[in-house]
């Protein structure tokens, strides 16, 4: 069994418009082994936002009704590389990498959940606010120079500023008129929710 490291290294690389065909050749590789159970497969993270430096790892979200045992996912899916990796919220995803140093991220996720909703949500956020896109590739920099060789303090950087797009995305939905209403995009994150805003 090929050894996840949690500490790998990395480099933000510039964007590269490669990498939607890097996601829909292997899209169908995951779906032709995954068969009928897949309902979705999703290009997501930050590689899925043109014009966004990322990690050239490539993010999929593989959306199933509800979950097989995960001996039936590794029989299906270590023939294409990929190998297994335990986290604790493995109740709500079951989380596959392949490639070494890492080239992909896949992610199984049940359909309508949180888990399912919060990753498209916040790709489209970013899709359609470029303003909010430059200033999270700014923070993701940052955190990159103090943190090469400490991915989980560079991931946990990130949080909070996940958790304020993620709330001024469920706003946006709730109130349309919110999407025009910043145009400094640091505002938008320091301009509190409403309290109607419930934790994500």
């Amino acid at each position: 069994m090929t050894d996840f490291n949690p500490n790998e290294s990395f480099e933000l690389a510039p964007y590269n418009p490669e990498w939607p065909e890097l996601f829909a050749r292997e899209s169908v590789l995951i779906a032709d082994v995954i068969g009928e159970a897949v309902i979705e497969i999703e290009h997501i993270g930050s590689t899925s936002v043109p014009g966004l430096a990322a990690k050239p790892i490539i993010d999929i979200m593989l959306v199933v009704e509800s979950f097989a045992p995960i001996e039936e996912y590794r029989r299906r899916l270590e023939p294409l590389g990929y190998h297994h990796h335990s986290h604790e919220d493995d109740a709500d995803r079951l989380f596959f990498w392949k490639g070494m140093p890492r080239t992909h991220h896949l992610h199984i996720v049940e359909y309508a959940t949180w888990e399912h909703q919060r990753h498209i949500l916040f790709r489209d956020y970013l899709r359609t606010h470029p303003d909010i896109a430059r200033l999270y590739e700014e923070i993701k920099r940052e955190l990159s120079g103090a943190f090469h060789h400490n991915r989980p303090a560079y991931t946990k950087g990130k949080t909070a500023f996940i958790k304020s797009i993620m709330a001024r995305a469920v706003e946006e939905i709730r109130d349309p008129s919110l999407r025009t209403r910043y145009t400094d995009p640091a505002a938008a994150l320091t301009d509190e929710p409403s309290s109607e805003t419930h934790d994500q």
